[in-house]
Protein backbone atom coordinates (compact mmCIF):
# COMPACT_ATOMS: atom_id res chain seq x y z
CA UNK A 1 0.00 0.00 0.00
CA UNK A 2 1.33 3.32 -1.35
CA UNK A 3 1.89 6.45 1.46
CA UNK A 4 0.64 9.88 0.54
CA UNK A 5 3.45 11.60 -1.66
CA UNK A 6 5.39 13.38 1.00
CA UNK A 7 5.57 17.04 1.50
CA UNK A 8 7.76 19.40 3.35
CA UNK A 9 6.82 21.71 6.42
CA UNK A 10 9.91 23.79 7.61
CA UNK A 11 12.75 21.23 7.13
CA UNK A 12 10.53 18.10 8.26
CA UNK A 13 8.84 15.73 5.90
CA UNK A 14 5.59 14.87 6.30
CA UNK A 15 2.89 12.05 5.54
CA UNK A 16 5.16 9.06 6.25
CA UNK A 17 4.57 5.63 7.25
CA UNK A 18 5.90 3.66 10.37
CA UNK A 19 8.16 0.13 9.54
CA UNK A 20 9.59 -1.34 11.97
CA UNK A 21 12.16 -3.42 11.43
CA UNK A 22 13.60 -5.74 14.69
CA UNK A 23 14.32 -3.02 17.33
CA UNK A 24 14.72 -0.33 14.70
CA UNK A 25 11.21 1.81 13.60
CA UNK A 26 12.05 3.53 10.38
CA UNK A 27 9.56 6.49 8.90
CA UNK A 28 9.62 6.35 5.09
CA UNK A 29 7.56 7.00 2.33
CA UNK A 30 7.10 5.89 -1.44
CA UNK A 31 8.08 7.46 -4.67
CA UNK A 32 10.14 6.68 -8.05
CA UNK A 33 13.29 7.90 -9.03
CA UNK A 34 15.85 7.82 -11.87
CA UNK A 35 17.66 4.93 -11.84
CA UNK A 36 20.97 6.96 -12.14
CA UNK A 37 20.08 8.79 -8.81
CA UNK A 38 20.15 5.80 -6.93
CA UNK A 39 23.80 4.24 -5.66
CA UNK A 40 24.54 1.08 -4.51
CA UNK A 41 25.70 0.48 -0.96
CA UNK A 42 29.24 -0.11 -0.97
CA UNK A 43 29.31 -2.38 2.07
CA UNK A 44 26.48 -4.55 0.83
CA UNK A 45 26.24 -8.04 3.14
CA UNK A 46 25.45 -10.06 0.51
CA UNK A 47 28.78 -11.51 -1.56
CA UNK A 48 29.01 -13.31 -5.03
CA UNK A 49 27.31 -11.94 -8.40
CA UNK A 50 24.47 -10.28 -8.35
CA UNK A 51 23.94 -10.55 -12.01
CA UNK A 52 20.67 -13.24 -12.33
CA UNK A 53 18.92 -13.28 -16.10
CA UNK A 54 16.15 -14.85 -14.19
CA UNK A 55 15.57 -11.86 -12.26
CA UNK A 56 15.72 -9.69 -15.32
CA UNK A 57 13.40 -11.69 -17.09
CA UNK A 58 10.85 -11.29 -13.92
CA UNK A 59 11.41 -7.59 -14.13
CA UNK A 60 10.51 -7.76 -17.96
CA UNK A 61 7.71 -9.72 -17.42
CA UNK A 62 5.94 -7.93 -14.68
CA UNK A 63 6.88 -4.24 -16.24
CA UNK A 64 9.10 -3.26 -13.37
CA UNK A 65 10.09 -4.24 -10.12
CA UNK A 66 7.34 -5.36 -8.15
CA UNK A 67 8.87 -4.82 -4.85
CA UNK A 68 10.61 -0.96 -3.88
CA UNK A 69 14.48 -0.93 -3.19
CA UNK A 70 14.57 0.44 0.00
CA UNK A 71 16.67 3.35 0.23
CA UNK A 72 17.78 6.13 2.35
CA UNK A 73 18.90 9.74 1.26
CA UNK A 74 22.71 9.43 0.20
CA UNK A 75 25.30 11.27 2.81
CA UNK A 76 27.27 12.47 0.78
CA UNK A 77 25.69 13.09 -3.12
CA UNK A 78 22.53 15.58 -2.50
CA UNK A 79 19.64 14.36 -4.37
CA UNK A 80 20.74 11.06 -4.82
CA UNK A 81 19.65 7.83 -2.75
CA UNK A 82 22.13 5.08 -1.62
CA UNK A 83 20.61 1.67 -1.30
CA UNK A 84 19.76 -0.49 1.78
CA UNK A 85 18.04 -3.08 0.49
CA UNK A 86 17.79 -4.68 -2.93
CA UNK A 87 20.92 -4.44 -4.76
CA UNK A 88 20.42 -7.20 -6.98
CA UNK A 89 17.12 -5.50 -8.12
CA UNK A 90 18.84 -2.46 -9.09
CA UNK A 91 21.81 -4.11 -10.50
CA UNK A 92 19.32 -6.40 -13.11
CA UNK A 93 17.18 -3.07 -13.10
CA UNK A 94 20.17 -1.12 -14.61
CA UNK A 95 21.67 -4.03 -17.01
CA UNK A 96 18.21 -3.87 -18.84
CA UNK A 97 18.43 -0.14 -19.10
CA UNK A 98 21.50 -0.43 -20.22
CA UNK A 99 20.33 -2.78 -23.23
CA UNK A 100 18.04 0.33 -23.92
CA UNK A 101 14.97 -0.53 -22.11
CA UNK A 102 14.09 3.09 -21.29
CA UNK A 103 10.76 1.72 -19.74
CA UNK A 104 12.74 0.35 -16.36
CA UNK A 105 14.90 3.68 -15.97
CA UNK A 106 11.71 4.99 -13.13
CA UNK A 107 12.38 2.48 -10.33
CA UNK A 108 9.86 2.00 -7.53
CA UNK A 109 11.37 3.34 -4.11
CA UNK A 110 10.24 3.02 -0.35
CA UNK A 111 12.73 5.99 1.04
CA UNK A 112 13.53 6.61 4.70
CA UNK A 113 13.29 10.11 6.22
CA UNK A 114 16.72 9.92 7.43
CA UNK A 115 20.28 8.57 6.80
CA UNK A 116 20.82 5.75 8.84
CA UNK A 117 24.10 4.65 10.87
CA UNK A 118 26.11 1.76 9.80
CA UNK A 119 24.55 -0.46 12.33
CA UNK A 120 20.98 0.19 12.10
CA UNK A 121 21.49 -0.13 7.64
CA UNK A 122 23.02 -3.67 8.61
CA UNK A 123 20.68 -4.45 11.26
CA UNK A 124 17.44 -4.15 9.11
CA UNK A 125 19.14 -5.93 6.24
CA UNK A 126 19.98 -8.65 8.22
CA UNK A 127 15.98 -8.50 9.73
CA UNK A 128 14.68 -8.33 6.11
CA UNK A 129 16.99 -11.05 4.72
CA UNK A 130 15.63 -13.83 7.43
CA UNK A 131 12.42 -13.54 6.37
CA UNK A 132 13.31 -15.10 3.02
CA UNK A 133 13.53 -18.56 2.85
CA UNK A 134 17.32 -18.05 1.37
CA UNK A 135 18.52 -17.23 5.04
CA UNK A 136 18.88 -20.45 6.07
CA UNK A 137 20.11 -22.55 3.03
CA UNK A 138 22.92 -20.24 2.25
CA UNK A 139 22.79 -16.95 3.42
CA UNK A 140 23.60 -16.97 7.46
CA UNK A 141 26.79 -17.61 7.69
CA UNK A 142 27.94 -15.58 4.51
CA UNK A 143 26.51 -13.04 5.96
CA UNK A 144 28.12 -13.52 9.34
CA UNK A 145 31.57 -13.77 7.76
CA UNK A 146 30.74 -10.12 5.61
CA UNK A 147 29.51 -8.61 9.02
CA UNK A 148 32.89 -9.43 11.08
CA UNK A 149 34.80 -7.96 8.34
CA UNK A 150 32.57 -4.84 8.04
CA UNK A 151 31.70 -4.00 11.77
CA UNK A 152 34.15 -6.67 13.74
CA UNK A 153 33.06 -9.57 16.13
CA UNK A 154 31.11 -7.65 19.02
CA UNK A 155 28.77 -5.38 16.87
CA UNK A 156 27.99 -8.37 14.55
CA UNK A 157 27.24 -10.62 17.07
CA UNK A 158 24.96 -7.85 18.82
CA UNK A 159 23.19 -7.09 15.20
CA UNK A 160 22.38 -10.96 14.33
CA UNK A 161 21.14 -11.13 18.09
CA UNK A 162 23.34 -14.33 18.73
CA UNK A 163 26.69 -14.81 21.03
CA UNK A 164 30.13 -14.22 19.65
CA UNK A 165 30.75 -18.01 20.24
CA UNK A 166 27.95 -19.00 18.29
CA UNK A 167 29.33 -16.32 15.43
CA UNK A 168 32.56 -17.87 15.75
CA UNK A 169 31.24 -21.36 14.43
CA UNK A 170 29.65 -19.41 11.51
CA UNK A 171 32.57 -18.15 10.25
CA UNK A 172 34.01 -21.14 10.52
CA UNK A 173 31.61 -22.96 8.71
CA UNK A 174 31.67 -20.29 5.76
CA UNK A 175 35.96 -20.36 6.13
CA UNK A 176 35.35 -24.01 5.36
CA UNK A 177 32.65 -23.97 2.67
CA UNK A 178 35.15 -22.06 0.56
CA UNK A 179 37.06 -24.52 0.36
CA UNK A 180 34.76 -26.93 -1.94
CA UNK A 181 35.54 -26.06 -5.05
CA UNK A 182 34.75 -29.15 -7.02
CA UNK A 183 30.69 -29.30 -6.03
CA UNK A 184 28.17 -29.57 -9.11
CA UNK A 185 26.35 -27.06 -7.07
CA UNK A 186 28.31 -24.26 -5.51
CA UNK A 187 25.68 -23.79 -3.00
CA UNK A 188 26.09 -27.20 -1.36
CA UNK A 189 29.02 -26.14 -0.02
CA UNK A 190 27.40 -24.63 3.02
CA UNK A 191 25.44 -27.90 3.76
CA UNK A 192 28.93 -29.95 3.41
CA UNK A 193 30.82 -27.56 5.44
CA UNK A 194 27.89 -27.62 8.37
CA UNK A 195 28.31 -31.76 8.19
CA UNK A 196 31.92 -30.97 9.04
CA UNK A 197 32.25 -28.90 11.38
CA UNK A 198 29.32 -30.84 13.09
CA UNK A 199 32.67 -32.59 14.22
CA UNK A 200 33.90 -32.49 17.56
CA UNK A 201 36.35 -28.81 17.11
CA UNK A 202 39.27 -31.30 18.65
CA UNK A 203 39.25 -33.79 16.15
CA UNK A 204 39.49 -31.41 13.26
CA UNK A 205 42.90 -31.12 12.66
CA UNK A 206 44.14 -29.02 9.82
CA UNK A 207 45.36 -32.15 7.96
CA UNK A 208 41.67 -33.29 9.12
CA UNK A 209 40.29 -30.63 7.32
CA UNK A 210 42.86 -30.71 4.27
CA UNK A 211 42.31 -34.87 3.92
CA UNK A 212 38.15 -34.33 3.42
CA UNK A 213 38.20 -31.64 1.18
CA UNK A 214 40.47 -32.99 -0.65
CA UNK A 215 38.56 -36.25 -1.12
CA UNK A 216 35.09 -34.44 -1.58
CA UNK A 217 36.75 -32.29 -4.43
CA UNK A 218 38.13 -35.52 -5.98
CA UNK A 219 34.35 -36.93 -5.71
CA UNK A 220 35.73 -39.55 -3.36
CA UNK A 221 33.20 -39.00 -1.01
CA UNK A 222 29.74 -37.68 -2.74
CA UNK A 223 27.42 -37.44 0.40
CA UNK A 224 27.65 -34.86 2.63
CA UNK A 225 25.54 -36.94 5.48
CA UNK A 226 28.94 -39.76 5.12
CA UNK A 227 30.65 -37.01 6.87
CA UNK A 228 29.15 -37.91 9.85
CA UNK A 229 31.35 -41.01 10.12
CA UNK A 230 34.42 -39.04 11.15
CA UNK A 231 32.82 -38.74 14.64
CA UNK A 232 33.41 -42.56 14.90
CA UNK A 233 36.81 -42.63 12.97
CA UNK A 234 38.85 -39.43 14.16
CA UNK A 235 39.57 -40.72 17.97
CA UNK A 236 40.08 -44.14 16.84
CA UNK A 237 44.15 -43.86 16.11
CA UNK A 238 44.14 -46.73 13.48
CA UNK A 239 41.12 -45.67 11.52
CA UNK A 240 42.04 -41.60 11.35
CA UNK A 241 45.51 -42.66 10.17
CA UNK A 242 44.01 -44.77 7.29
CA UNK A 243 41.61 -41.95 6.43
CA UNK A 244 44.29 -39.49 6.51
CA UNK A 245 46.71 -41.78 4.11
CA UNK A 246 45.86 -41.41 0.15
CA UNK A 247 44.71 -44.57 -0.27
CA UNK A 248 42.14 -44.13 2.48
CA UNK A 249 38.31 -42.81 2.68
CA UNK A 250 35.66 -43.28 5.20
CA UNK A 251 34.25 -47.09 4.22
CA UNK A 252 37.56 -48.30 4.71
CA UNK A 253 38.49 -46.62 7.70
CA UNK A 254 35.23 -47.48 9.20
CA UNK A 255 36.50 -51.12 8.67
CA UNK A 256 39.35 -50.17 10.77
CA UNK A 257 37.82 -48.99 14.13
CA UNK A 258 38.41 -50.67 16.93
CA UNK A 259 41.53 -52.55 15.54
CA UNK A 260 43.61 -51.32 17.75
CA UNK A 261 42.72 -52.56 20.61
CA UNK A 262 44.62 -55.69 22.08
CA UNK A 263 43.70 -59.14 21.80
CA UNK A 264 44.33 -62.29 23.16
CA UNK A 265 45.40 -64.69 20.34
CA UNK A 266 43.50 -66.93 19.68
CA UNK A 267 44.51 -70.19 18.12
CA UNK A 268 42.29 -73.21 16.12
CA UNK A 269 39.24 -72.32 13.81
CA UNK A 270 38.50 -68.95 16.06
CA UNK A 271 41.86 -67.73 15.53
CA UNK A 272 41.72 -68.44 11.58
CA UNK A 273 38.20 -66.89 11.35
CA UNK A 274 39.76 -63.83 13.01
CA UNK A 275 42.85 -63.40 10.41
CA UNK A 276 40.81 -63.58 7.36
CA UNK A 277 38.52 -60.75 9.02
CA UNK A 278 41.59 -58.94 9.87
CA UNK A 279 43.05 -59.51 6.05
CA UNK A 280 39.58 -58.82 4.64
CA UNK A 281 39.99 -55.12 7.08
CA UNK A 282 43.22 -54.56 5.69
CA UNK A 283 42.42 -54.10 2.11
CA UNK A 284 42.81 -50.76 0.35
CA UNK A 285 40.47 -48.71 -0.87
CA UNK A 286 42.39 -48.61 -4.44
CA UNK A 287 42.23 -51.93 -4.52
CA UNK A 288 38.64 -52.38 -3.66
CA UNK A 289 38.30 -49.93 -6.96
CA UNK A 290 40.54 -52.05 -9.08
CA UNK A 291 38.64 -54.90 -8.03
CA UNK A 292 34.77 -54.12 -8.53
CA UNK A 293 32.40 -56.31 -10.84
CA UNK A 294 35.48 -58.95 -10.94
CA UNK A 295 33.69 -62.26 -11.67
CA UNK A 296 36.44 -64.59 -10.18
CA UNK A 297 36.48 -62.53 -7.44
CA UNK A 298 32.68 -62.62 -6.60
CA UNK A 299 32.19 -66.46 -7.24
CA UNK A 300 35.09 -66.87 -4.73
CA UNK A 301 33.20 -64.57 -2.45
CA UNK A 302 30.04 -66.53 -3.36
CA UNK A 303 31.83 -69.75 -1.90
CA UNK A 304 32.79 -68.60 0.83
CA UNK A 305 29.26 -67.22 1.87
CA UNK A 306 28.19 -70.63 0.86
CA UNK A 307 30.91 -71.98 3.38
CA UNK A 308 30.13 -69.68 6.68
CA UNK A 309 26.55 -70.76 6.08
CA UNK A 310 27.06 -74.51 6.35
CA UNK A 311 30.03 -74.05 8.85
CA UNK A 312 26.85 -71.79 11.16
CA UNK A 313 24.69 -74.71 10.76
CA UNK A 314 27.26 -77.22 11.63
CA UNK A 315 27.85 -75.44 14.92
CA UNK A 316 24.39 -74.34 15.97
Amino acid sequence: MHSAAPREVGNNIVNLQERRLDRTVLRTYRTKADIDDIVPNEKQPRMGPKLDEELQRQIEANGGLFEPLLVEPHPNLPKKFRIIDGDRRWTNSRVLVDQGKEEYRQVPIEVTDRTLSEEDRLRVWVYIHRQRKEWDTKEKEMVAYRLVDLMGRASTANILGITVRELDKLVDVFEVSEKFTSLRDPSAAITWAREMMGVSKKLLTPSVVEAVVKKVNQKRITNSKDLRKLRAILPDPVAKAHFLSDGGDLESAMLRLGSQTEKKPKGGLSGDLEAVVEAMKSIPWTTLQELRGDPDILKKIDDTEAMLKSLRKALS
